[in-house]
């Protein structure tokens, strides 16, 4: 089993089919595959061998998928990191995955190079002063085709935790991506003659594997942009035909405030949210302004992806869906035990689609489970249907004078108001409450937020501990470059 099977295949079925447009360049899946292994070829040239990590750390780009899946056709471990990390971050994160080899923006070039030996990086590609792609390929005596490996075999490494604390390397297998991106493909019922729109990340779990993988394995297009930028999205959906829309609650509430959505909208047959759960009345409005619903699921990066979903044939407001294949879902308590249907516990995952574990954290990895159960933790509950729905972050969890409080369950209120385009929920150190309820909110395109009589109203449709003791309007809030609003940063800002 090799990821990159995946790309052969489709370059088998599809060889004429655009793989890939970015910048009015369009390329075939003959000519990706080729590309990637030519470039999988130098890479065994320069002496790098199965099993071994190689780095990404550059914007999407064709170039950024031929050298994935040349890495990939080498047998190599592909390490991807998020071209915005900061300096500091970037140096973190090279010197704990230590790869062999890294392929390079030009951007962060400078400081690359002046980690090569703290770093142990033997080699490094892509920037003017080293060694190009082409290169690369000429390094290799002749292009090469996947090699096999183990179904367990480690195929990328993705980092997570950057919203929550210290990133944590994701070890994926070949079998945890191939599981995901064949549920990703059945519940989307993708097809050969998709077109799907991706401005965000392929460092992140849901740009590489929901949006690119499950594309690539199906033999579907990717309209690549460096990043969301309204004008350019409408644009690219209009110009190429764009049938799959993938984006970020935050997105879609921007959206809706264009006119004429649904003709701008085109040949969108297919519209999904991830990085957070979308608010019920964003759904509610979607639909009803273009007749499409805005589908869900529930993943993580260490399940690769889909774990449920939320549902062509019967999709329930609200949820992120039933779980999907042959993954199971069960809520269970602090100390592990299956809580009853309908209870709230902490959602617990198992499937072929779950991690290998964390790179060199044996401890972490292993209060990461109970037993073989994943641990999200994320606080949800399955209703009759086994449809599941989110509470909260268990590290969300605001506890005030005494009594909980989850704050998306807040937030959902608050979107109600047409005033309030964005919002976040977070705890604030109080003297007197142990913490007090804030809530920060971005007001809708010419709407003003009046915090006072905004407070005063929740007050008929919240509990009086849920109500925000204070309501701060910003004109926007610090996000992940997935689009997840980083509640830690507003924390940050006002403690």
């Amino acid at each position: 089993m090799n990821l990159a099977h995946n790309l052969e295949r489709s370059a088998r079925l599809f060889p004429d089919h655009v793989a890939v447009i970015q910048d009015g360049r369009s390329i075939t899946y003959a000519q990706l595959d080729q590309w990637a292994s030519r470039l999988a070829g130098g890479l065994r040239g320069l002496g790098l061998e199965p099993g071994q990590l190689i780095a990404l750390c550059a914007p999407n780009s064709a170039s950024w998928l031929a050298f994935y899946f040349g890495v990939l056709k080498l047998g190599g471990v592909a390490v991807t990191l998020a071209v915005q990390s900061s300096d500091r971050e970037l140096e973190m994160l090279l010197a704990h995955a230590r790869p062999r080899a890294l392929f390079c923006a030009q951007e962060r070039a400078a400081l690359v190079e002046g980690l090569r030996e703290s770093c142990g990086l033997e080699f490094i590609i892509g920037p003017k002063e080293g060694l190009s792609l082409e290169g690369l390929e000429q390094k290799g005596e002749a292009p090469l085709q996947a090699v096999r490996r183990e179904r367990g075999d480690t195929a990328c490494v993705l980092y997570t935790g950057g919203t929550t604390g210290i990133p944590k390397g994701v070890e994926l297998s070949h079998e945890n991506i191939n599981t995901a991106i064949n549920q990703v493909a059945h519940m989307e019922r993708s097809v050969e003659s998709d077109r799907a729109i991706c401005f965000l990340p392929f460092n992140h779990v849901f740009g590489q594997m929901h949006i690119m993988n499950a594309t690539i394995m199906t033999g579907g297009g990717l309209v690549l942009l460096p990043k969301f930028d309204l004008d350019q999205v409408l644009a690219a959906i209009a110009e190429h035909e764009v049938t799959k829309l993938f984006a970020v609650p935050t997105v879609y509430v921007r959206l809706l405030h264009l006119e004429g959505l649904k003709q701008k909208l085109g040949k969108v047959r297919y519209c999904f949210s991830a990085a957070a759960s979308m608010a019920r009345e964003v759904v509610r409005r979607w639909q009803e302004l273009t007749g499409l619903a805005i589908h869900e699921a529930y993943g993580m990066t260490e399940t690769a992806s889909m774990v449920t979903y939320n549902h062509f044939s019967r999709h329930v407001v609200g949820s992120v869906g039933q779980p999907v294949g042959t993954t199971e879902v069960s809520i269970r308590d602090a100390q592990g035990n299956e809580l009853p249907q309908g209870r709230e516990g902490e959602i617990c995952i198992q499937g072929r689609g779950v991690m290998k574990g964390y790179l060199g954290l044996d401890e972490a990895t292993r209060e990461a489970f109970h037993g073989d159960w994943l641990r999200s933790g994320d606080i949800g509950l399955l209703d009759q249907d086994g449809y599941l729905f989110i509470v909260d972050r268990i590290k969300d969890l605001i506890i005030t004078g005494g009594e909980n409080v989850y704050p998306r369950e807040v937030e959902e209120v608050l979107v109600e108001y047409p005033e309030v385009a964005e919002c976040s929920v977070i705890g604030v150190p109080d003297p007197e409450y142990g913490e007090r309820v804030v809530a920060v909110c971005v007001p809708a395109p010419g709407r003003v937020i009046q915090p006072e009589a905004l407070r005063l109203d929740l007050k008929s449709k919240l509990s009086g501990f849920k109500v925000p003791k204070e309501i701060m309007v910003k004109d926007d809030l610090p996000k992940s470059p997935s689009g997840k609003i980083l509640k830690r940063e507003i924390k940050k800002a006002l403690t």
